[in-house]
């Protein structure tokens, strides 16, 4: 009988780490102001805060490495100086020594010339209620942060925006955004994908839930075509994830703490990385049925065997 850790494993086999600025109980928070957060060149445009927090801390490091839970503690001091509650929160699919120092580009990339591609998406929502406007901005920053620190190149970024210059992030793109990074990554690739937009909660459709509810993105079109299921990110995105890929995810959204719906997590509060009570291991049933289906196929054809 293989582990828990195995399990998830064979069910998850890339390495995910994905930063969220709120737990999922908890709403984020677009900022009027990102100069207040001395980002490089924000011109005093909105920017939202999970985005805005942590381009602030990485960018007056100097140089200097900073652990996991460093980043954490740092980004939810920045926010209570500014007067938000969110508590930040890592999880991974992977248990994660969180005294160990961050890494959005892992050295086998840059040693085994492994590819860096990222997902940028960023919702307004132009002219509907609700409208936000930080999202476009907090794009613009990640994507010069990425060029300028972490050596991507702005070729290798797919970006979704509601600014009629970018592809629109519909449900539809951003799902074959999703799709489309599992076909293209390989062993040693690194990937980073980012969503500043709203974020919500509908109630759980099949029980695999503890709170009762499932978190979802809500895309430019989610009045006719609906939101994105954590379960369906689950399945489309990092179920599919070739093993050996480093995936890095930036959630800045209401009640995004598991919306990727990973197995490890920790937030800002903590010391240790700890299983996630909210990740059901019934999430993995599907991996582990093609398992024991393939193990009776074996199975048979040694007895079939014996007669042929």
């Amino acid at each position: 009988m293989s582990s828990k850790a195995d399990q998830i494993a064979q069910a998850i086999p890339a390495r995910f780490v994905m930063l969220s600025g709120s737990e999922d109980a908890q709403t984020s928070a677009d900022v009027s102001n990102v100069n207040t957060f001395e980002l490089p060149n924000p011109a005093g445009r909105a920017g939202g805060a999970c985005t805005s927090t942590l381009l602030s801390v990485l960018n007056n490091l100097g140089g200097q490495h900073i652990t996991w839970i460093d980043l954490l503690r740092r980004m939810r001091e920045v926010l209570r100086q500014k007067g938000f509650d969110q508590v930040p929160q890592l999880s991974s699919s992977r248990m994660i020594d969180v005294n160990h120092a961050y890494e959005l580009v892992p050295p086998s990339t840059n040693q085994n010339g492994g590819a860096k591609r990222a997902i940028l998406i960023g919702i307004n929502y132009v002219g509907q209620k609700g409208q936000l406007s930080g999202c476009h901005n907090d794009v613009a920053n990640i994507k010069d942060y990425l060029i300028r620190n972490e050596g991507f190149a702005e070729k290798d970024m797919l970006i979704l925006m509601d600014d009629g210059k970018y592809h629109n992030p519909t449900r539809r793109n951003i799902e074959d955004a999703f799709r489309r990074i599992c076909q293209y990554s390989k062993p040693h690739d690194c990937v980073f994908i980012h969503y500043s937009g709203h974020g919500g909660r509908v109630p759980d459709r099949d029980g695999d839930e503890s709170d009762g509810y499932d978190e979802t993105l809500i895309p430019v079109d989610f009045k006719s075509a609906g939101q994105i299921v954590d379960d369906d990110i689950l399945k489309m995105l990092v179920k599919p994830m070739p093993a050996g890929v480093n995936v890095t995810v930036l959630m800045d959204c209401c009640h995004s703490g598991t919306v990727l719906d990973l197995p490890y997590a920790i937030n800002a509060t903590e010391s240790q990385m700890h299983s996630n009570d909210k990740f059901n291991m019934g999430m993995l049933d599907d991996v582990q049925s093609i398992c024991c289906i393939a193990c009776l196929g074996l199975l048979l054809g040694d007895i079939l065997g014996d007669f042929l």
